[in-house]
C-alpha cells in the first residue's frame, strides 16, 4: 500500500480546458506537487517534477502527453500560486460549506482506511467523483476526502494563453477512474494506492 497525503484541486476555465493540481506534502515520493490538464481539445497532459513520479502517475492515469518540469506551489492563506512549466495557476479557496465541514469532522486514520469508502462511495458518486476504482498499472487506489474549500477564482495561464475566467470542471476529465468535481474546489485528501509491485491486498 502506497499513500499520498495532501490536497487535490480541481477546476475548470472559460476556454473548456480543466486542470487537476495534486500537492503532497506526505508521499512515499517525499514533498511534491503535480498538475493534470485536459485541453479543450481533450489532449492530456501530465507537468511532473521529476522522472520517476511522472512514471509512476503516468502508469496509474491516461495521458496523451508527459513532460517533466519543476512544479513549485505557494500557499499563502486562501491563495495558491503553481508554476508548472508552460502552466502558471493562481486560485483563491472561500469558506467551507456543509460538506466540508462534515468531512472535517472524520477522524484522519478512519478517512485513511479504504473500508471507509464503501462509506462514501454514493455521496461521492452525487458529487460527480468515485472514491474507489481500477487505477493503470493494475492497480487499486481509494480516496479519503477530510476536507472541501470552494474555489472562488482563478487565473490559468498555459503556454502564454491566459485561458479565461473560473468555470465548472465540465465536461468530466479522463484521466483515470475518477473526476474532479463539477464545482472547482480543493479537496483534502487522503489517496491509497494498492499497487502490483509493492503486493496486492
Amino acid at each position: 500500500m502506497l499513500r499520498f497525503d495532501g490536497w487535490i484541486a480541481g477546476l475548470g476555465t472559460a476556454s473548456g480546458t480543466r486542470a487537476v493540481l495534486g500537492h503532497w506534502p506526505r508521499s512515499p515520493f517525499g514533498l511534491f506537487s503535480d498538475v493534470m490538464v485536459e485541453r479543450e481539445d481533450g489532449h492530456r497532459l501530465l507537468l511532473a517534477p521529476s522522472r520517476r513520479i511522472a512514471d509512476f502517475i503516468a502508469t496509474t492515469y491516461s495521458f496523451d502527453e508527459v513532460r517533466v518540469t519543476p512544479v513549485s506551489v505557494r500557499v499563502e492563506a486562501a491563495r495558491w500560486t503553481v508554476a508548472a512549466g508552460p502552466l502558471d495557476l493562481r486560485f483563491t479557496t472561500g469558506r467551507r460549506g456543509l460538506t466540508g465541514l462534515l468531512l472535517r469532522a472524520v477522524p484522519a486514520r478512519l478517512a485513511a482506511r479504504p473500508a471507509w469508502t464503501a462509506v462514501t462511495y454514493l455521496p461521492a458518486r452525487l458529487l460527480g467523483v468515485r472514491t474507489r476504482g481500477s487505477a493503470g498499472g493494475g492497480r487499486r487506489e481509494w480516496y479519503g476526502a477530510l476536507d472541501l474549500r470552494p474555489v472562488v477564482s482563478a487565473t490559468v495561464v498555459l503556454a502564454g494563453r491566459d485561458l479565461g475566467p473560473l468555470a465548472p470542471v465540465v465536461p468530466p476529465v479522463r484521466f483515470g477512474f475518477g473526476s474532479a468535481p463539477r464545482r472547482p474546489g480543493l479537496v483534502r485528501v487522503t489517496t491509497t494506492v494498492a499497487a502490483r509491485d509493492h503486493g496486492r491486498r
